[in-house]
């Protein structure tokens, strides 16, 4: 099922040669992208550093009927490891994406990709963070036996998005737009591998039972969105 189901997002997904159109130009790099990765880090670790969201959650332990039916069954994980498998499976999408899209290029072409993916993925991390100051949604902890105790720790009230999911999600859609552009190699394989990785992040936040489905699929959404935007607007060598 899965692996009909990464095919099918390849085929969909995948870039396809565009006949008679040349690669576009490199991207431009100035001081610009420094202060625009800048200001976004500073966006991501101020939710942090301010301990947002204040306050204890509305319900600990929370009421399982309160949730849409197809979040009720990752309330009990189903991978002891899912957690950490999910850091590493994310940590070799983050790579993998890097590699791909700046492997033996010119240093010119090479410094404009890194400059988008790095924009990208700050981007990325500074708007999940906010929005789930923001939505506050509850974790799955907080709707079983462990809530008490798991209720005196703030990230347990910042399930909604999930930043692995949106992450990887943004990873994969950088690469997209960018091997599009550039006509990278093995852009298709690249492309497939990526989103199966991303799929797979996804998963596994749920399998250990820190996401609920709903949290995934909005970090999806977002990564995916804001990994199109970047490299779509951000300017070229003229």
């Amino acid at each position: 099922m899965h692996r009909g189901l990464f095919a099918v997002l390849g085929l969909v997904l995948a870039p396809r040669p565009i006949v008679g159109q040349a690669p576009a130009a490199p991207y431009r790099v100035t001081w610009g992208d420094a202060a625009s990765v800048a200001t976004a880090g500073v966006l991501y670790v101020l939710p942090g550093a301010l301990g947002l969201p204040h306050g204890a959650p509305s319900c600990a332990p929370c009421d399982p009927a309160t949730l849409p039916g197809v979040d009720r069954w990752a309330l009990r994980p189903v991978s002891a490891t899912g957690d950490v498998a999910s850091d590493v499976v994310l940590a070799g999408v983050a790579g993998f994406t890097a590699f791909a899209s700046l492997q033996d290029l010119p240093a010119q072409q090479w410094h404009g990709n890194f400059a988008v993916l790095a924009s990208a993925a700050s981007w990325t991390a500074a708007s999940t963070e906010w929005l789930k100051v923001l939505v506050r949604r509850k974790r799955p902890v907080l709707y079983t036996s462990d809530a008490i105790t798991a209720a005196t720790d703030p990230e347990n009230q910042q399930s909604l998005p999930s930043l692995h999911a949106s992450l990887a999600f943004a990873a994969a859609t950088s690469y997209l737009v960018i091997a599009r552009r550039q006509h990278l190699p093995h852009r298709r394989r690249n492309t497939i591998l990526l989103y199966a990785g991303a799929v797979g992040v996804a998963a596994l936040r749920v399998a250990g039972g820190k996401h609920f489905p709903t949290d995934v699929l909005a970090g999806a959404a977002l990564g995916s969105g804001i990994g199109w935007l970047v490299p779509t607007i951000h300017p070229t060598q003229p």
